[in-house]
């Protein structure tokens, strides 16, 4: 398992490719994505690492096949491999060393890989590989934003906005189970991800309803470097939803960023269902940029 310094070194090649190239930041490789997969999952999987002149400027993350226990009790059979991965566009010919690295690591499955769908020349390489376009609703799309003029949050009679910070841990591990059951996130997952560096507490944001249920969560992730700032994830508690609560909780949560010095912020959603797309649109998000899922078929 590989400790938190690697995870620092691909924050800091996202943190460079986004001040220069943000439309080629992967998905599951911008500075909050990969803090908040690689806390929960403790950095499980194989990772490798290349340098140029002492710079990090390629990695890949291979989740493989394994047995996923839910809080419900069932578990879940992940038959395929999953490749997170990022190369610095100065480097783009390390592309086909990532993909070689892949398919050695996980020989005989199907493989699946989520390149930018800006990158026309990792397509390219990809597609040399005989990777092809996956099921056409698997895509997802990162969205942004200014931190001006960002609306006042209004809450029903009744719900208070809360921290991490204020909140006992096991409430606010509960938050995400009740809005993303069956999962597999535990107390253990929780305190990965507050070990992952750029978790701060006091942007870890909550509504909490008048019977003290947490009825909404996000986590912020504060780019200092680039003064932006990424929320992921963002969930609700399935008996609160469609009351404006998450709408409220993201207004509020932009205004603490910028408040903690963010100026501009981004958070992603599946292209299908619609209904996360819509919720974003309606705080004043806009499309950025999207992914073009792949798959090789074993």
């Amino acid at each position: 398992m590989a400790d938190f310094s690697t995870l620092r070194l691909m924050q800091g090649l996202a943190q460079r490719i986004t001040a220069t190239h943000p439309e080629l930041v992967n998905s599951d490789a911008s500075f909050g994505e990969l803090a908040w997969n690689w806390g929960r999952t403790r950095g499980e999987g194989e990772s490798r690492l290349w340098f140029a002149d002492g710079e990090l400027v390629a990695w890949g993350r291979a989740e493989l096949p394994r047995r996923v226990r839910r809080n419900d009790g069932s578990v879940k059979d992940i038959t395929g491999a999953y490749l997170a991965y990022q190369v610095d566009p100065g480097h783009a010919e390390l592309v086909d060393e990532v993909i070689g690295w892949f398919e050695a690591t996980a020989p005989g499955v199907s493989r699946t890989v989520l390149p930018a769908a800006a990158d026309s020349f990792g397509l390219q390489r990809w597609a040399a590989h005989g990777y092809e376009p996956d099921a056409p609703d698997a895509w997802s799309q990162l969205n942004e934003r200014d931190l001006t003029d960002v609306a006042e949050p209004s809450l029903p009679a009744g719900f208070s906005f809360r921290t991490a910070a204020e909140v006992p841990a096991e409430a606010v591990v509960q938050a995400h189970v009740d809005a993303w059951a069956p999962t597999s996130y535990t107390a253990s997952s929780y305190d990965g991800v507050r070990r992952a560096p750029g978790y701060r507490a006091d942007l870890h944001v909550l509504v909490e309803a008048p019977d003290g249920t947490m009825a909404c969560s996000a986590i912020m992730w504060l780019d200092e470097v680039n003064e932006t700032v990424e929320f992921e994830p963002v969930g609700t508690h399935l008996g609160y939803r469609r009351q404006g609560l998450a709408q409220a909780m993201l207004r509020h949560g932009m205004r603490l960023a910028a408040a903690a010095g963010a100026r501009h912020a981004t958070v992603a959603c599946m292209g299908v269902p619609e209904a996360a797309r819509e919720l974003y649109y309606s705080v004043g998000f806009r499309a950025f940029s999207r992914d073009a899922p792949l798959i090789k078929r074993a």
